[in-house]
């Protein structure tokens, strides 16, 4: 499952830089920096976790979390520079998950919103198909019964593609979900990176899709 998440935080740089750690924890993210822009997506789009910044132009975060609420059950995380009581008490009143203040670490921001996720049960603690069991707290794998030792980036990109198993996953979107925005490479180090998952695993498993990208076997759902 598409795991979808919406970052409204008027910060540009905060903004972003959520937005790319969600992006390589796996998630899909969407961004805006303004309250009345976001109001209007809540509308169209539902989300499986909000992310949510009290200070915002137009719309206030408070008001949005109002709105969404009235809409949708699913987690809200906000985020401010307003740490006193008085606006903590007013965000959880309005059923608010929970309550960042800034300046915050943005990797334990990620892992609470996991957390939030799994309470939700959205974020599963093992991931399953077919004979592939993926552990991703802990970047385990369990191939039909014995244990696969891979490095994080094999992990993260056979994740990926689990998690998007009838999807073809083209190189770009491979790059910029598993080396991030900034990367400087090209494409070796993914022919690199999927040659030792082949090595590792099945090699049927994962297939090539000429001069697209890659996706996962069919049958791996039926073994």
């Amino acid at each position: 499952m598409d795991i979808q998440i919406l970052v409204v935080e008027d910060d540009i740089h905060i903004c972003d830089m959520v937005s790319k750690f969600l992006i390589k924890a796996g998630y899909f993210v969407d961004t805006y920096f303004d309250g009345a822009l976001a109001m209007e997506q809540i509308y169209k789009k539902k989300y499986h976790l909000l992310i949510l910044d009290i200070m915002l132009p137009n719309v206030n975060g408070l008001e949005l979390l109002k709105a969404f609420r009235k809409l949708y059950d699913t987690p809200v995380l906000m985020i401010t520079a307003l740490g006193d009581d008085t606006n903590q008490l007013t965000a959880f009143t309005n059923e608010a998950d929970d309550y960042v203040v800034k300046p915050f670490s943005i990797p334990i921001l990620v892992k609470r919103a996991e957390a939030l996720l799994r309470r939700s049960g959205v974020l599963r603690k093992e991931v399953l198909l077919g004979k592939l069991v993926l552990y991703p707290e802990s970047y385990g794998v369990v191939y039909d019964g014995k244990a696969v030792s891979l490095t994080p980036k094999e992990f993260e990109i056979l994740l990926l593609f689990v998690t998007n198993k009838h999807k073809i996953i083209p190189h770009e979107t491979l790059l910029t979900r598993i080396w991030g925005y900034d990367f400087d490479g090209n494409e070796g180090i993914i022919h690199a990176t999927i040659k030792k998952l082949r090595d590792k695993l099945p090699a049927n498993l994962i297939k090539t899709v000429k001069g697209v990208g890659y996706r996962l076997e069919d049958s791996i759902n039926e073994t």
